[in-house]
């Protein structure tokens, strides 16, 4: 599913997780690109922050190359503030995650800070 007007939008801050994770088991990394902001900043825990959406596509597609897949753990409930909210999700390994997402002006969501691990 590479087609972006049939790839569902995150209309709720909570749809960001499921949506991402979704689009990486079927390889879909564009679909998982398009679930940020175009200068969003991701911290994988590598080192160094990955920046803006041809960073984070390459970062993706890395990700994918090693066959490891995202797994699905307990999101904790989205707090929002106006147009700002802060999602999180304790993942089966035990680390948590902690994302800023932002609505835009279509009313839909996206990320703007994606930390894969605060732990």
């Amino acid at each position: 599913m590479n087609d972006k007007a049939q790839r569902e939008p995150a209309r709720n801050p909570q749809d960001l997780e499921r949506l991402l994770i979704a689009r990486q088991w079927i390889g879909d990394v564009d679909g998982m690109v398009a679930l940020f902001e175009p200068n969003a900043v991701v911290d994988s825990g590598e080192g160094q922050l990955t920046v803006g959406q041809a960073a984070i596509r390459s970062l993706f597609m890395d990700i994918n190359a090693t066959g490891k897949k995202f797994a699905a753990g307990k999101q904790s409930p989205a707090v929002v503030s106006g147009d700002l909210a802060l999602t999180s999700t304790h993942l089966p390994d035990g680390s948590v995650t902690a994302e800023v997402a932002r609505r835009q002006s279509d009313g839909t969501w996206l990320w703007v800070i994606d930390r894969f691990s605060v732990t």
